[in-house]
């Protein structure tokens, strides 16, 4: 048996490594489409992450047999190439449909991918899918819009409640008056505090300030040293006048006497 040649054994060996390393394969078959436009199809592809390439269906055949690949063997009829996916499938499933509106020579067959096979149908609703960052977006809407829900039911809560025991107030006849006793009992304790502010503010007052009648006049304190000097010489003189008296009196003895 004749082995197979060093080039054809590379070609498998790198199928089969590109078929193991890749995100996703997807096999297209390209009959009537030129080297023109099999080179813009590859320029469409690029930005998304496709790298399309053309091999021959028994090398592939050769790289898949045995392996995790086998799904791919009964797509390997006619002129097949493989788009090896490093990111989105959806992306590249996109840029491939909207390609073959535009040349319809390009018909998707299927492809592979870590979860499974993916049929041409599978395909076909990847491709209407929104891009990732959309669908994220998309995603982050949906879990947000519970959140904000439950944060305006949280704070309808208590007004709520308020409302409900305002109606109860209203439905019970309003507020309970304060007793006839308590009302008393605080306007005399009032009335105390009162007073005692009062009487706080005006001893004070009583005790710096002395009354008019007890507080002796300037003119009167000036004139009492006078008075008291005049009622201690009355008893002096008063004391000599006797003295004089008592002298006289020996003569008028002596007289009487003569007589």
């Amino acid at each position: 048996m004749e082995k197979p040649r060093p080039e054809k054994v590379a070609v498998v060996d790198e199928v089969r490594n590109r078929l193991d390393s890749a995100d996703a394969a997807i096999l297209t078959e390209y009959r009537g489409l030129t080297v023109t436009e099999l080179a813009e199809l590859r320029r469409a592809l690029a930005p998304v992450g496709g790298d399309y390439k053309i091999y021959k269906n028994t090398l592939v055949r050769l790289a898949v047999a045995g392996g995790d690949h086998g799904a791919l063997e009964p797509l390997l009829e006619g002129p097949t190439a493989i788009a090896f996916v490093s990111g989105e499938v959806s992306a590249v499933a996109k840029a491939l449909r909207d390609y073959a509106r535009t040349y319809p020579s390009l018909v998707v067959k299927g492809g592979l991918y870590p979860d499974g096979f993916l049929s041409r149908e599978d395909l076909t609703r990847l491709a209407d899918l929104p891009p990732r960052d959309v669908l994220l977006a998309q995603l982050a809407g949906a879990l947000a819009a519970p959140l904000r829900q439950l944060a305006g039911l949280m704070q309808a809560l208590p007004r709520n409640m308020a409302y409900g025991l305002a109606a109860l107030v209203d439905q019970r006849g309003g507020a309970p008056e304060a007793a006839p006793e308590a009302a008393t009992a605080t306007d005399e304790a009032a009335t105390d505090e009162a007073a005692t502010a009062e009487a706080a503010t005006a001893e004070p007052a009583t005790a710096e300030a002395p009354s008019a009648e007890t507080a002796p006049s300037d003119a009167e304190a000036a004139a009492a040293p006078e008075t008291a000097d005049t009622e201690t010489e009355a008893p002096a003189a008063e004391a000599s006048g006797d003295a004089n008296a008592e002298a006289a009196a020996p003569g008028t003895a002596d007289t009487e006497t003569d007589a």
